[in-house]
């Protein structure tokens, strides 16, 4: 609850706003029972008489008044009436408060000019019984009671369309704001989610799977959204309305007011017993949905090698078990609630039942009048829907907590890799592009042992720096951590002299000119694809790096030429184009360090070849460090890192190694014929 409440805190004016509108709407929802009391008990039982002291009265029946009044009495009476031309006293006052002192004065004379004896009358009917000396006074005098009776229902009808109109206004306003307020602390958390996630290294995203980031900002966030509309136009509104209705209760006298009481003890342990019962489940429910959507897109992903290797009916059962049981949690929490609302409804026509039937005991001695018993009912299922609403929310607050906490868990997460308070990318303003790894280790987190160790080596700008080695021996990794995808553990890497940590993370990878192990491409066009790197890149810069890249051919092939539409994650290109593409967008940012993580794998030879040999002439002053399986990709690299299990075991040339590196002799052999062996080219 504090944690979505906390949302709420940059909305406190419309917080506000929707408090006095909701103030609005409960005051003009309290007020409509106690007309449609008066409409009944008056407009109806009296004829539309509302006081006991009447706007005219005959001379005879002052002067009968008066033997029943004391000497001060008497005077206030004859002071309030004013005698015209036809002997008939009117009344000469409108201000509440001498009308209700002439109504105590009046009550029980009034009552005596009808009833020989009123001795053992209730309040209540000693006021009807007054009211039938009105009406005779009235008649007597001429006045048309049917006049008066529709002038008083027409008044009363007015104030309540008036009032209902209000209430209308004020609850489409109140549901505007909330909407509105609940929509921009969505559109709020998912931006900060979003710049949070982005702000992740490698070792945030591995703690948080792909499937619980893209849950919690969506569902998680749909939820908090969903209760704080709930919360403004329902928990707000709740109290207000439950408080006036006890107040209103205990104004109607009907002495009724322990069925409330019994009706709220009864709701209160309804509801304790069902969140029990459900509470677990609303908890295990958003743990279910990452579940469903973590197996949803593997299996969506991995289609192709499922079809392979034939395992559809095993990922269908998989996913039917992800799938069944979070369907057999939400039909639980379903049944739940659904079992709540008709035990709800059950428990207020018993009361009801209760309020009728005491009620209707009451207005046979004469202690209630049927306006006052249908009030009472009318405000009585305010207080219980007060009651239930609350309930109903504090039973969805659970699962919304959860999805709160998980929210909070994304951004209360410090990235492990931040820049420093004080920087030093002015010292990069003229780069070179030397990249220096002095003594670097690298140990990847919980991990029990080094993935690498002692790195030490210079890439000069101007020489291709390759790194080769058997699968799983850190040649990966150690390119992650020039562009601090990780940071190291040991040792430091330098850039023209200066420790990258020094350098902030936007001007580091500004230097460098990325190609990932797999081929990323986004929704777009080859063009936006191309030009990823940032708006300064030309048409001429993008086209130039398109060819080098050996991707002129075929995106010139395509309809639409560099416009061509890539879908998302590049499905409609082959893998070869997707890894083209990706080579070009780093050529186009014309960087002065190049990273190539086994970029070259998924093509042809005589693209590779063609490739290498335009980047050479285009890379001329740039430092470039290419990672690769190949030797055919690297032989002509100035410098060539043999790794094995995170250690450099050899270093030097093609030539130099095949002499000298036992671990590059066998992987030589493994992929060159004797001839090249022995030539020393391929």
């Amino acid at each position: 609850m504090t944690k979505i409440l906390k949302y709420l805190k940059d909305s406190r004016l419309s917080a506000l706003a929707i408090l006095a509108l909701l103030v609005v709407q409960a005051l003009c929802d309290l007020a409509l029972p106690q007309y449609t009391a008066d409409i009944v008990d008056i407009g109806i039982g009296q004829q539309g008489i509302d006081s006991v002291a009447p706007q005219k009265m005959r001379a005879e029946t002052l002067d009968k008044l008066s033997l029943l009044l004391q000497k001060e009495e008497a005077a206030a009476v004859e002071a309030a009436y004013t005698l015209d031309e036809d002997g008939i006293y009117i009344l000469n006052t409108d201000e509440a408060e001498t009308i209700k002192e002439l109504e105590e004065i009046l009550a029980v004379p009034m009552a005596l000019l009808s009833a020989e004896d009123i001795a053992g009358m209730s309040d209540s009917l000693i006021t009807q019984s007054a009211i039938l000396s009105v009406q005779e006074e009235y008649r007597a005098s001429g006045m048309n009671l049917g006049r008066i009776q529709t002038d008083y229902l027409w008044l009363t009808g007015g104030k309540m369309l008036l009032l209902s109109v209000i209430m209308m206004a004020a609850a489409i306003l109140t549901g505007l704001l909330a909407s509105r307020v609940a929509a921009k602390i969505g559109r709020d958390l998912r931006e900060k989610v979003f710049r949070k996630v982005v702000s992740f290294s490698h070792a945030e995203m591995d703690r948080f799977s792909t499937a619980s980031l893209i849950t919690r900002s969506t569902n998680d966030i749909q939820q908090v959204q969903m209760v704080c509309v709930m919360l403004l136009r329902i928990v707000l509104y709740a109290p207000i309305i439950g408080i006036g209705g006890v107040v209103k209760v205990m104004g109607t006298r009907t002495g009724m007011g322990w069925i409330i009481g019994v009706a709220v003890a009864v709701i209160i342990l309804v509801v304790l017993v069902l969140m029990q019962i459900a509470m677990p489940r609303f908890k295990k429910m958003q743990t279910l949905v990452d579940r469903l959507n973590l197996v949803s897109r593997e299996i969506l992903t991995g289609v192709p090698v499922i079809r392979a290797f034939s395992r559809e009916r095993f990922e269908e059962k998989r996913f039917d078990k992800a799938n069944r049981d979070l369907m057999g949690t939400q039909l639980f929490t379903s049944r739940v609630m659904n079992f709540m609302m008709p035990l709800m409804m059950l428990i207020m026509n018993g009361i009801t039942l209760l309020i009728v039937w005491f009620g209707a005991k009451g207005i046979d001695l004469g202690n209630l009048q049927v306006g006052d018993m249908l009030a009472f009912i009318t405000y009585t299922m305010q207080i219980v829907s007060a009651f239930l609403m609350i309930t109903m929310i504090s039973i969805m607050l659970p699962r919304a907590g959860v999805a709160a906490e998980r929210i909070d868990e994304v951004l209360n997460t410090e990235p492990g890799i931040t820049d420093k308070e004080s920087v030093k990318d002015g010292q990069l303003e003229q780069v070179k592009g030397e990249v220096r790894f002095e003594h670097v280790s690298f140990r990847y987190p919980d991990a029990d042992e080094d993935a690498l160790k002692d790195i030490d080596f210079t890439a000069l700008p101007g020489m291709t720096t390759a790194i080769i080695g058997s699968t799983g021996c850190g040649k990966s990794t150690l390119l992650h951590l020039i562009p601090r995808f990780y940071d190291v553990t040991g040792g430091k890497i330098t850039i023209d002299g200066v420790d990258i940590r020094d350098i902030s993370q936007h001007k580091l990878r500004s230097l460098l000119g990325f190609v990932p192990q797999k081929g990323v491409l986004f929704s777009g066009d080859i063009a936006s694809n191309i030009k990823f790197g940032g708006s300064h890149i030309t048409d001429e810069a993008m086209a130039e790096a398109a060819r080098i890249a050996q991707a002129e051919e075929f995106i010139t092939e395509k309809p639409e030429g560099y416009h061509s539409e890539i879908a998302q994650g590049g499905t409609n290109v082959s893998g070869g184009q997707k890894q083209r593409l990706s080579i070009a967008r780093a050529i186009a940012k014309d960087s002065k360090i190049f990273l190539f993580d086994d970029s070259f794998s998924a093509l042809d030879y005589k693209t590779d070849v063609a490739l290498r040999r335009a980047l050479t002439e285009k890379m001329r002053d740039a430092a470039v460090i290419i990672v690769a399986q190949r030797i055919s990709t690297i032989l002509h690299a100035d410098q060539i890192l043999v790794l094995d299990e995170g250690k450099i075991v050899g270093r030097g040339t093609h030539e130099e190694l095949l002499k000298s590196c036992e671990t590059y002799q066998e992987i030589a052999r493994s992929q060159l014929s004797e001839a090249e062996l022995k030539g020393g080219t391929a």
